[in-house]
């Protein structure tokens, strides 16, 4: 399920040979994808790995392996580099000694760009030299291994979540399953009235509180309400699980 694309080299000054990962599944959006393409279209190599089996941190470990560049920058297939943050990728790479960096990112959801409901500056950890980077760990929330201290870039990358609300509720659907047997594996302590109410009131500090969702209006009130929910069915499912054992 890998593609590679041996693009044209830039035969100017040589900087660093850029291998640039594109993850995306079948049922993404083609147009989305194509402009993630075309947004890398500088870098030297380009591969996409098609994310039929496994998690993300599978498909982002298969693309590392096939990759020939001396960096390494990933992108999902619904995110976009743009002209700014190209030059200083260019850039931090022939004259800093950093070997990993984050990239920040901004978000637009139901068509409208977040500002706040910690959807900024959304730090994703994309670039980084080869030879530091290990792999990527974690079925849920993937996070790379690699040697060195993080950096961090000032442009940002754009993302165009281009889902409808019954999208995302698959997805949480999805998810949900896989963090619920984590936390089921973990021994995580029975769940009851208690937890449940603590565990909402949680997510909704968070989001409401601390990270603001109404300041993004009512696409953010939104947000905030299926973030509240995705964190209840995953603890509903464990509920679920711990009766049955």
């Amino acid at each position: 399920f890998v593609q590679k694309n041996m693009v044209k080299i830039n035969k100017k000054i040589k900087v660093s040979m850029i291998s640039a990962i594109i993850l995306f599944r079948n049922e993404d959006d083609e147009s989305l994808l194509n402009k993630a393409k075309e947004s890398v279209s500088w870098c030297d190599e380009l591969i996409l790995v098609n994310g039929v089996k496994g998690s993300f941190n599978d498909w982002r470990n298969e693309g590392l392996k096939k990759a020939k560049g001396e960096w390494i920058l990933y992108l999902d297939s619904d995110e976009e580099i743009t002209n700014e943050l190209k030059n200083e990728i260019l850039s931090k790479i022939e004259r800093s000694d950093t070997k990993a960096y984050a990239i920040p990112r901004r978000n637009y959801i139901f068509n409208k760009e977040f500002k706040h409901s910690g959807q900024y500056p959304d730090y994703q950890k994309r670039l980084f030299l080869r030879k530091s980077l290990k792999k990527w760990v974690g079925q849920v929330h993937e996070e790379p291994m690699f040697d060195g201290e993080i950096g961090h870039l000032k442009n940002p990358m754009i993302h165009r979540k281009n889902m409808t609300l019954s999208e995302m509720i698959d997805k949480t659907n999805k998810w949900s399953e896989i963090e619920s047997e984590l936390m089921f594996e973990a021994n995580h302590p029975p769940m009851n009235i208690f937890r449940f109410a603590s565990a909402g009131l949680r997510e909704f500090i968070l989001r409401f509180v601390k990270q603001k969702a109404f300041l993004d209006g009512k696409e953010g009130v939104i947000y905030g309400i299926y973030q509240i929910y995705s964190k209840l069915i995953s603890y509903a499912k464990l509920w679920e699980k711990q009766i049955k054992k």
